[in-house]
C-alpha cells in the first residue's frame, strides 16, 4: 500500500520533467546550502562518484550550482539556483494537492486512523540501534 502511495507521488514529481531522486536532491541542497558534493552523497547513502552524474544533470538542467568557497577555495559547495527553487516549490505543491484531494475522499473516521497511525510509520523511519 505504501508502495502505491509512493509511486502516485513520483508521477506527480515525474510530470514536471523531474525524477523524485532529483527533487530529493534538490530538497537537501535547499536545507543546507553549501552542501558538499561529498556531503550529499553520504546523506544519500551512495558514493560521490555516484552522484556527480546526478549533479551534472541538475547542474546542467539549471536547477543547480557548483559554488566555491570564498574561504576555502578548495571547497565546492552545492546550491539551488532560482530555477531549481521554482521547480521545487511546484513539485511539492503538486504532490500536496494529489494527496490532499485524496484524503478529502476518505471519511472523518478514516483521516482519524491516519492520524494515529503516523507517530508508527515516523518510528519506521528512524534508524534503529
Amino acid at each position: 500500500m505504501l508502495l502505491r502511495l509512493a509511486r502516485n507521488l513520483r508521477r506527480e514529481t515525474d510530470a514536471l520533467g523531474v525524477t523524485s531522486h532529483q527533487a530529493t536532491l534538490l530538497a537537501l541542497v535547499q536545507s543546507r546550502p553549501g552542501l558538499s558534493l561529498r556531503e550529499l552523497a553520504f546523506e544519500e547513502g551512495i558514493s560521490a562518484p555516484s552522484l556527480s552524474g546526478h549533479v551534472d544533470r541538475l547542474e546542467g538542467a539549471g536547477l543547480l550550482r557548483r559554488v566555491r568557497s570564498s574561504d576555502d577555495r578548495r571547497r565546492v559547495g552545492l546550491e539551488l539556483t532560482r530555477e531549481g527553487t521554482m521547480l521545487l516549490k511546484r513539485v511539492r505543491a503538486r504532490r500536496t494537492t494529489w494527496l490532499a484531494t485524496r484524503l478529502e475522499q476518505l471519511s472523518e473516521h478514516e483521516r482519524d486512523l491516519l492520524e494515529r497511525a503516523l507517530p508508527a510509520l515516523a518510528a519506521l523511519l528512524e534508524p534503529r540501534t
